[in-house]
């Protein structure tokens, strides 16, 4: 959107494009890891679940143009303010609590949407398009299924408009919402004392990987994509898995098959009601 100056689809697509080269070059000289799959296969599946929602997103976009309905939080933002609707836009609050505030609240929205995924039967069969995928790597960011993400933008979309959100402040909180998730899905080394430093405030690498292990009990925890104080606030903070990050296994318990690195399969995952057996795999060093 050129209302703010510059084109918001160059900041985010550029933006991404230098967290994920960026992870990428981490993964390769500081594996966190042995990968179970080849990077050729998850990363081509992970990235067209990536590209189907954005063409999911692009039509749907153009239906729902000429109706006025926001399909993005930046142009919730702007109708918010031209309508003069939302909380912000009735508040004559200085301009950093107003961005602190909002920032803050959008980021506990995004935590409740994620939490929701998994206590919600119907939210939890799109989510787990996420968490079938073995292996955890930067790829695994964009690993969400297209009905997943229309649903978040409207969650997102709806928060700022109640906020009154300014437009600004939502492209900042996108791409640090973008951005912390590559950071937080990547498969590599952070020193332990760097990781104590920063987990207080921002969620790492070792905390989110908690959260994709094939046990229940670690797999609701841990839900944050930015900030880590949501979970200890609500007590569903689970510091390391029980296993151990080396030995721990990535995936959901009775989808250890090859469908999850499989993209036709990921995209009709959610509609499948049958669960199969376990099957075994072994933990091999791919290339």
């Amino acid at each position: 959107m050129e209302e703010l100056g510059f084109s918001e689809g160059i900041w985010r697509f550029g933006s991404f494009v230098a967290i994920f080269a960026l992870m990428v070059i981490l993964e390769a000289f500081w594996p966190r890891r042995k990968r179970r799959h080849s990077r050729v296969r998850r990363w081509a599946t992970n990235i067209g679940i990536m590209a189907s929602s954005y063409l999911t997103v692009s039509l749907l976009t153009l239906v729902l143009a000429n109706l006025l309905v926001p399909i993005s939080a930046l142009l919730a933002a702007i109708y918010a303010k031209q309508w003069g609707f939302g909380l912000f836009n009735w508040l004559d609050l200085p301009i950093w609590l107003e961005w602190m505030m909002a920032f803050l609240i959008l980021d506990f929205v995004i935590w409740g949407q994620h939490w929701a995924t998994h206590k919600i039967p119907i939210l939890w069969r799109l989510h787990r398009v996420h968490h079938s995928d073995h292996d955890l790597d930067a790829s695994s960011a964009i690993r969400f299924h297209p009905l997943e993400i229309v649903f978040s933008i409207f969650v997102k979309a709806a928060a700022v408009v109640i906020l009154g959100a300014p437009a600004v402040l939502v492209v900042i909180f996108e791409g640090v919402v973008n951005g912390t998730a590559l950071f937080n899905h990547a498969n590599y080394k952070l020193p332990i004392w760097l990781d104590r430093i920063i987990r207080p405030v921002l969620v790492t690498p070792d905390m989110h990987r908690v959260h994709h292990s094939i046990e229940v009990g670690e797999t609701n925890s841990n839900y944050g994509f930015a900030l880590s104080i949501w979970d200890r606030l609500f007590n569903t903070y689970i510091d390391q898995p029980a296993a151990g990050h080396d030995k721990m296994i990535v995936g959901l318990k009775e989808y250890q098959g090859d469908g999850p690195q499989n993209f036709v399969w990921s995209i009709w995952f959610p509609f499948v009601n049958k669960k199969p057996k376990k099957i075994e795999t072994q933990e091999t060093e791919n290339q």
